[in-house]
């Protein structure tokens, strides 16, 4: 889903471009540049995780915000080759996640829709809405730990050890919420499964 996954994590992109970790070295060393083009590589990916965990768009930002902050705080203690920026990243999203729920009085089930390409029809926005409301219904429905794991493999399309790391559990455990997860998944959205474009696989 996206081509420049690899080159955000550690390394460099195949075009040269600086990884996660040297750009956050950079940023500790003062350059503000850096932090721009990692909060643009890194930003929307915790804002993402966080809508589909929780589904409130204002909870989601204020989680991806603090996340970030919590990064730029950590960035002269980072030691170089100790796990992923990313992997670092998503785990604390799913910490503040966890805070959020825990703080919160009332049970949120509203799905905000992300934005919609103004460039199709008016049906086909229309479809795409649906399509996002009806999944992100399904996700909230689920388990806890599974909706993590389901939003992280299949969403974010992480490989299953980075997920494990994320998580704290072994990918065993990670392919078991996956499965259990996506089975689940589908059973709540079988009836709609051909509108809204879900196939097996």
């Amino acid at each position: 889903m996206r081509s420049d996954t690899d080159a955000a994590r550690g390394g460099s992109s195949a075009a040269g471009a600086p990884g996660d970790e040297a750009l956050l070295v950079r940023f500790a060393d003062g350059d503000a540049e850096a932090a721009r083009v990692l909060t643009g590589r890194l930003g929307p990916r915790a804002y993402s995780v966080a809508m589909r965990v929780l589904g409130n768009r204002a909870e989601a930002e204020d989680v991806a915000q603090e996340a970030m902050m919590r990064l730029w705080r950590m960035a002269p203690e980072w030691q170089q080759g100790q796990a992923r920026v990313s992997t670092w990243l998503y785990r604390v999203v799913l910490n503040l996640c966890l805070d959020v729920k825990r703080r919160r009085r009332t049970v949120h089930l509203e799905a905000v829709p992300e934005p919609l390409d103004e460039s199709r029809s008016a049906a086909e926005r229309m479809q795409e809405a649906a399509r996002i409301d009806a999944l992100q219904a399904a996700l909230m429905a689920l388990p806890e730990r599974q909706r993590q794991a389901v939003v992280l493999r299949h969403i974010e399309e992480l490989p299953n050890p980075e997920i494990a790391g994320i998580m704290a559990i072994s990918v065993e455990a990670v392919e078991s919420l996956t499965a259990r997860g996506k089975r689940a998944l589908s059973r709540a959205l079988q009836e709609r499964r051909e509108e809204l474009g879900y196939s097996d696989g």
